[in-house]
């Protein structure tokens, strides 16, 4: 059998082990939820609700502000304390809605009759998706809806369902593809009748055979739709790997999937639009991998959105020796800030690293000189020069990178800082770099 890849990228230590034998439990709810009303890329949503106010299990609390924005449900029944700011995974402040559940309050809704997709336009199936609220689930969180309604004069001919879940420990999307197989299929066959895309492909690594098997057995009878299995590396499920390596093709410089006719879905976002949609029901929970050797109950969990970091750590019990938690896998994710921070949409997974996975290799905090070994250069998915970015990031010359060193291509998959010797924080130069590009741009400069 023919298996996908792509040059470069690198083998990082997979330990889906301790998650990937677990099947799906659900979460209870916490003593309160924090709804944060700017969990998707955009504008943040708007409450309609008021403090004091009563709310059902799956309820409207915030409508999205604009086109590039989307709405918040209620993840409980219960009652609104207060609307306000909380601090988000990075520690900053960001508007959010207070709800306490009530004592026994249903974890299930009815989901009433469904509509028949046959009866639905591919508008319809847009404005559905933008009334549940959803967002990319794969970590992004960008509104799905946008994604289905690409820019004038752009023609989506192929669907590619990113089911590789390449970030080390993470395996939410393999148990999805395990266990809610069927939903994964109607989500994407409402995407390719919103889209008016011929073709999709799940695209899933070989280091998943059992979520290979079910996802074939449920695309039997499908001709348009086709399961494409790729070599296990990292960063696979990224957009610009998954076309190269599928397709042949690449997302030009600066450019969308849209560019070359593709869209790119991750496969826990199809499965929810395939079990929510036909319901009229919002998004409220999501399947989080906990992982990592600082817990004690490792598994994937069906989380209610808002539940506080702290409340979820205290159910898998911490271990004392957890040296670090990150939100995300250990490659891309990042730090978190503070423990209060609630559970998102964007929530993939929460990696609690014990002392002994951080290892004491070095310290950490100690960089050294680029030796110019160009191991950074090898492992490029992009084929860029992360040590001349890193020198210039170095300099302050921010300029230079975008002009000259494609600084915007790099999509800060972690590759390079991940082979450094030296220990330098290349990605996070990146990251600097594009932020002060954005700042000047935005000033005019």
């Amino acid at each position: 059998m023919m298996a996908y890849t792509f040059s470069h990228g690198v083998h990082p230590p997979g330990r889906k082990e301790i998650t990937s034998g677990s099947s799906i439990k659900r979460f209870p709810f916490a003593p309160y939820l924090i709804l944060l009303l700017s969990q998707h890329a955009g504008k943040p949503a708007v409450p309609v609700v008021r403090e004091g106010q009563e709310v059902t299990r799956g309820d409207l609390v915030a409508r999205a502000d604009g086109f590039i924005s989307a709405p918040i449900h209620a993840p409980a029944t219960g009652i609104i304390r207060a609307i306000g700011r909380a601090l988000d995974f990075d520690g900053k402040m960001a508007p959010a809605i207070f709800l306490e559940p009530y004592p026994g309050s249903p974890q299930v809704r009815p989901k009433g009759n469904p509509v028949d997709i046959e009866d639905l336009s591919p508008s319809e199936i847009v404005d559905r998706i933008k009334n549940m609220g959803m967002v990319g689930l794969g970590g992004a969180a960008f509104p799905t809806h946008v994604k289905f309604c690409p820019p004038e004069g752009k023609k989506i001919d192929t669907l590619i369902v990113n089911g590789c879940e390449c970030e080390p420990y993470l395996t939410a999307d393999d148990v999805v593809m395990r266990e809610q197989s069927e939903d994964v299929v109607l989500g994407i066959r409402l995407a390719l009748k919103a889209l008016g895309a011929s073709r999709a492909y799940v695209a899933i690594e070989d280091n998943k055979p059992e979520a290979i098997r079910k996802m074939k057995e449920a695309v039997r009878g499908f001709e348009n739709i086709e399961v494409a299995v790729f070599k296990t590396k990292y960063p696979q499920g990224a957009e610009k790997m998954l076309t190269r390596a599928l397709l042949g093709k690449d997302i030009p410089s600066g450019g969308l999937p849209a560019d070359i006719g593709v869209m790119v879905s991750n496969v826990a976002t199809l499965a929810e639009i395939g079990a929510l949609l036909p319901y009229g029901h919002g998004i409220i929970e999501r399947v989080v991998t906990m992982s990592g050797k600082g817990i004690t109950k490792p598994g994937n969990y069906l989380i209610p959105i808002g539940t506080p970091l702290e409340f979820v750590l205290s159910h898998v019990g911490m271990k004392e020796d957890a040296a670090a938690v990150i939100f995300g896998g250990p490659m891309m994710g990042k730090g978190a800030v503070y423990l209060e921070a609630p559970i998102t949409k964007g929530t993939s997974g929460i990696v609690v690293l014990s002392k002994e996975e951080l290892g004491d290799r070095r310290d950490e905090a100690k960089i050294y000189p680029c030796i110019r070994c160009a191991e950074c250069v090898n492992v490029c998915p992009i084929h860029l020069n992360p040590s001349k970015l890193g020198l210039l990031a170095k300099n302050y010359r921010f300029d230079v990178m975008e002009e000259k060193y494609h600084l915007f291509d790099c999509f800060e998959c972690g590759c390079c800082s991940y082979v450094c010797p030296s220990n330098i924080p290349l990605v996070q130069y990146f990251r600097l770099a594009k932020q002060v590009q954005r700042e000047r741009r935005s000033q005019g400069n």
